[in-house]
Formats: C-alpha cells, structure tokens, sequence
C-alpha cells in the first residue's frame, strides 16, 4: 500500500485534491485531516491498516494540493462538511467508511450525523466526533442538509443562463414577486439584467 495516485475533483472554484492507496474496487474508505494538515498526515498510517480497502485521503479547500475558496469567503465547518459530500458525489461512493483525524474527525462526525445512510463505519483519531444539544437535533439536521443538497442540485444544473426579450424579463419578474409595480419592476431591471447578443 506504499503507491499512491493523485487525484482531482473539480468544484466551483477550482479543485480539490485528494490522493488514493490501494484497489479502486475495495472497500471505500474517506480520510479526513486535522486542522491545517493535508492528506499526507495519512502517509505513514495506511501502509499499516487492511488491504481490500479503497482509501481516499481528500485535502479540504485551501490545504495540500486543493485550491482555496475566493478571497473573502471564510472557511466554516459545515463547508468542509459540504467539501465531502461532493467528494463522496464525485467518486460516486454510496455507502463508505469515514477516518477523521483531529478536525477532520469532527467533520466526519458531523458528517455521518447529516448523511447516516452514507457511512457504514466512523473511525476517530484524538477527536470527539460531533456533539450537539438534543433539542436542536432535529431542526438543525433538516435545515444543514437542505442547505447543502440544495446547493449541489443547483451547482449540477448550471447551465447558461437563459435570454429572454425585456418585456419577458419583466412578464418573469413580476409573477415571481407579486408585489412589485410593473415600474418598479422595470427599475429593478435596469441594473438587474445584462443584454447579450441572444437577448
């Protein structure tokens, strides 16, 4: 398990990275790593572990090799969160085993937490895993979730954006927000639509 290959993701703003040991027909393992690491924190490890196994050790965005999100965007942790959700969609990978290390294993804890019906095992290295008060258990998953399946599901769809003539923008503008006058609409429009040589 000493060979490794490189590999390459592609996200919005760039890429993230990640590298893989063993049998791409194994079993799937993610490893996540700790704070300001990358995927070489698992270098000396995964020669030790089982072999049958598929491991994948992603950089999260602006560590290793990944690219960092835009200047001006923080990194907060349900982004690393969404980071493995669209690892996992891009290896299209149903059902996996999930390795955290320190940071890494809170995300992975969190997780497991929104996407049960993903991981099949969640191994910890010197990290808690996720905790979060039992009252907001149930509110808090519905909303994280949505927001990162909505997400992807439009990042999916993206494709050009539509021309429509101006009297169709507008049409469009105002059945969408019903309180709007067909004159504020058609200010809003003035700096809210772009002319392109379709429309």
């Amino acid at each position: 398990l000493g060979m490794f290959s490189e590999l390459k993701f592609p996200v919005p703003w760039g890429h993230v990275a990640a590298k893989a040991w063993g049998p791409s027909e194994g079993h799937p393992v993610l490893c996540l790593h700790g704070w300001l690491d990358n995927a070489n924190t698992f270098d000396k490890l995964i020669p030790l572990l089982p072999r049958g196994c598929y491991y994948v050790a992603m950089d999260f965005s602006g560590h290793g090799l990944s690219s960092h999100r835009p200047a001006g965007c923080p990194y907060h942790f349900l982004d690393y969160v969404t980071d493995v959700r669209r690892v996992a969609a891009a290896l299209q990978w149903r059902r996996f085993t999930l390795m955290g290390h320190s940071m890494g294993g809170a995300v992975a804890g969190m997780f497991c937490f929104l996407y049960p019906e993903m991981v099949d095992k969640l191994i910890l290295l010197e990290s808690l895993g996720f905790l979060l008060a039992p009252e907001d258990t149930d509110a808090w998953l519905k909303s994280k979730r949505r927001v990162i399946d909505r997400l992807l599901s439009l990042e999916a769809k993206q494709q050009t954006p539509k021309a429509r003539s101006p009297e169709a923008a507008l049409q469009r503008l105002l059945e969408a927000n019903s309180h709007l006058t067909a004159e504020g609409g058609a200010i809003l429009l003035q700096r809210g639509a772009t002319e392109t040589p379709a429309g």
